[in-house]
């Protein structure tokens, strides 16, 4: 005897339901098709036999027999959900698409306070969503539901570091929005309020479905005027009050600059205006990932200068590390470490200015390599982490006496190093 799957059933609502359509007069076929609206698991014909041929099945009311054809032709085509079964969801998506509605209403001026109240509400019905049907509990015995900081503060939240620390913020423009006027910020926090409306469809398409992208239902905003670079550059030093600048300024307290580039927690685009065919956008959105992505951002740090984004020996590196971690690192540690990441290539190599942009420049002037602040708060972080350290000092690879720089105390250190492993491989092989 084959077992039934517990999806492919009906429930007890529903065997009783068709037992009130049989004694209407419906149709199997009729009455499989009506079930089967909404449901994950589809019923077949033979679930309707077996109601049909037990007796002991009641047949519902003709009240709960209409409240069910109701619910089930209220169903959204497009994005599957009903008004009864998906509230959450529903009032979740709205509250969002009426957040960007507002910030791209050309006619309004209170677009970032009311942006923050209405995302702060759409992410809260999506994590409320998300735990109870994890069977979590998210409202106490006072009546009071889960705050959207205290979901964030789980360990169990679905939501990346990167989407936390949008939200973080979010939650403190909230906060504001009560006590102070937020005018002439709007242009000062776009980044933020795009990354929040990315990470926003990203979440409850993972969560939920791909039905539910609001990609199909927000368009573009136009409007009458060119875009001035200069001007959009000048506007924040001579428009922004001193209170926005410090409320700008609490929002990242405390976060690396890592986390603060993160298109996650703020989203970043590069653009131009320009002359196209019709067949393609004015704009174009590019991966900084992407081969082309990285290519824009080399064109783009060349424009800056390297001392300014770049301004570490590797001797400056090794001294912050040990001063922020107060553990032992070396320069020969700094050399597994620009090893084991991959962060510029070998002394000799044939092109020596394929590094990775993000942590360090070769200058080809004196021959050397540069590194930026967040090569140390990576290193920082690698060693403070017990076992990402050990990792580290554990590491190998092909590292050679020439890949030091000049000093006899770094050669020393590589000798006594390399001994140290022959004279364990000796009494191994003993």
């Amino acid at each position: 005897m084959v077992a039934r799957k517990k999806q492919g059933r009906l429930t007890e609502e529903e065997a009783q339901i068709v037992k009130g359509l049989l004694a209407k007069g419906w149709r199997n076929q009729d009455i499989q098709a009506l079930v089967n609206i909404g449901r994950e698991a589809t019923i077949n014909s033979g679930r309707i036999t077996e109601v049909k041929n037990n007796a002991a099945i009641v047949a519902a009311s003709d009240e709960r027999i209409e409240f069910f054809k109701i619910r089930k032709v209220s169903y959204d085509l497009k994005t599957g959900l009903n008004p009864f079964d998906h509230e959450r969801l529903i009032r979740s998506r709205e509250a969002m698409i009426l957040a960007v509605q507002v910030f791209n209403s050309p006619a309004l001026r209170f677009k970032s306070e009311v942006f923050a109240i209405l995302a702060n509400v759409a992410w809260t019905y999506l994590l409320h969503e998300y735990y109870e049907r994890k069977k979590v509990k998210i409202v106490d015995d006072n009546g009071r539901s889960l705050l959207l900081s205290q979901m964030l503060k789980r360990n169990d939240c679905p939501l990346s570091d990167g989407i936390k620390n949008n939200l973080r913020s979010l939650i403190n423009l909230r906060n504001e929005v009560e006590h102070k006027l937020l005018g002439h910020a709007d242009v000062k926090w776009l980044g933020l309020f795009q990354a929040c409306c990315l990470n926003f469809d990203k979440v409850i398409c993972k969560l939920f479905g791909d039905r539910l992208t609001l990609s199909h239902d927000l368009s573009f905003a136009i409007q009458f005027t060119k875009m001035n670079l200069e001007q959009l550059s000048a506007l924040n030093p001579y428009e922004i009050p001193a209170h926005i600048d410090a409320i700008d300024a609490r929002l990242t307290e405390g976060m690396t600059e890592e986390q603060i580039n993160d298109l996650e927690y703020q989203f970043r685009v590069v653009f131009t205006l320009d002359a196209a065919a019709k067949s393609r956008a004015h704009f174009q959105f590019i991966s900084p990932d992407s081969a082309e992505g990285k290519e824009i951002r080399n064109v783009l740090v060349k424009y800056k200068p390297a001392d300014h984004l770049y301004p570490h020996k590797p001797g400056a590196v090794v001294s912050q590390v040990c001063q922020k971690t107060g553990k032992p690192f070396t320069i020969y540690n700094h050399t597994q470490a620009w090893h084991k990441f991959g962060v510029r290539p070998r002394n000799g190599a044939p092109h020596p200015e394929n590094t990775n942009r993000d942590y360090c420049i070769y200058h080809p002037v004196h021959k050397d390599y540069t590194y930026s602040n967040r090569w140390i708060e990576r290193l920082v972080a690698e060693v403070s982490d017990d076992q990402k350290y050990a990792a580290l000092i554990a590491f190998k690879g092909e590292i050679n006496l020439i890949e030091f720089p000049r000093h006899s105390r770094a050669k020393r250190l590589y000798r006594q190093v390399k001994a140290a492993e022959i004279s364990r491989r000796c009494k191994f092989r003993a």
